[in-house]
């Protein structure tokens, strides 16, 4: 008997030494807010590759058009030189400058045809266009294929960062999923009183001193209150921080960058006292959250993953605010 309950102590002392504790509220917030955050920060990395990706795209198909453009010209002008050439031969015979021409590029004919002084009045101006058309085309050709080779850098580059925020926000999910419902509501922050604020019946409308452009960019951040947050997002539907807040500007008639760390250059800097509505404040050493101010110490932000576009208190940032600009 001794040994048979030794043996239930020792075996239930095993398996109580492998079953995983069962995570509380406080430390499963902590970590699902640190991976939100590095979830945000490469939201902005992912913005700004995308916006870089674009302007890739636009500049490889402008250059393209160039080439093609650059061809047509090139055509034409061979097409006159064989007109030339036809004609010199239907009285009596080829020049010989043409008849170089048509046989070797134009670089390589304009040394050697100057040298044997075998270049015509006919047909000097066509191969001097000829010579500068092939120039322009080879340069074209060049630097479109060099634009083309950043786009597939910056598009793999894309894809790394899109998993890694995928990754993240996974990690986070996975962590909540060890919660009850009420646990995991708790920690997202979604009690009854958030719930409430965020449905569109219950949203506050702007009232505030701000006029002009600033009036216009408040006014559009009110009426997003209640719309989630999706990384990427630009609107109308949903919004990231950066997306939110050039949006609103843009309602305003103000273009701004597309992340939150250019757009901490785009406007005047202005000290935490002087904050008027419409101010863009941002958040963190390297800035990548940003809102927008309203007045009486509040903002309007996009927070991250799983939380809507909301009214929040500046003070509960207090320690990581880094400053405001004015657009």
């Amino acid at each position: 008997m001794t040994t048979a309950a030794a043996g239930t102590v020792i075996l239930s002392s095993a398996t109580g030494a492998h079953a995983e504790p069962t995570p509380t509220v406080a430390s499963v917030k902590d970590q699902v807010d640190k991976l939100n955050n590095d979830a945000e920060v490469a939201t902005e990395k992912y913005d700004a590759l995308k916006a870089k990706r674009e302007q890739l795209q636009a500049s490889a198909s402008q250059m393209q058009d160039r080439v093609a453009s650059g061809q047509d010209k090139m055509n034409q002008l061979q097409t006159l030189l064989g007109s030339v050439a036809s004609a010199q031969y239907r009285n009596g015979g080829i020049d010989p400058s043409v008849q170089l021409m048509l046989s070797a590029n134009p670089d390589t004919y304009l040394q050697q045809a100057s040298a044997e002084n075998q270049v015509t009045d006919t047909t000097t101006g066509l191969l001097k266009q000829l010579q500068s058309e092939q120039r322009r085309m080879d340069q074209d050709r060049a630097e479109a294929a060099a634009t083309l080779a950043e786009l597939d850098t910056s598009t793999t580059a894309l894809a790394a960062s899109k998993k890694d925020i995928q990754d993240k926000l996974a990690q986070a999910q996975a962590l909540l999923n060890k919660l009850s419902a009420a646990d995991r509501a708790k920690v997202n922050g979604q009690d009854a009183a958030t719930t409430r604020a965020s449905r569109s019946a219950d949203r506050p409308t702007y009232n505030g001193p701000a006029t002009g452009r600033a009036a216009d960019a408040v006014r559009f951040a009110y009426a997003q209150l209640g719309k989630p947050y999706r990384w990427g997002a630009t609107g109308p539907d949903s919004f990231d921080c950066s997306g939110l807040t050039g949006a609103a500007w843009a309602a305003a008639g103000v273009s701004l960058p597309r992340v939150s760390q250019d757009q901490w250059n785009a406007g005047q800097h202005v000290a935490r006292a002087d904050l008027q509505p419409g101010d863009l404040v941002f958040f963190f050493g390297d800035l990548h959250h940003v809102g927008m101010y309203i007045g009486n110490g509040q903002m309007i932000h996009a927070p991250r993953t799983g939380e809507n576009v909301m009214i929040l208190d500046m003070s509960a940032m207090d320690g990581s605010y880094m400053g405001a600009v004015r657009p």
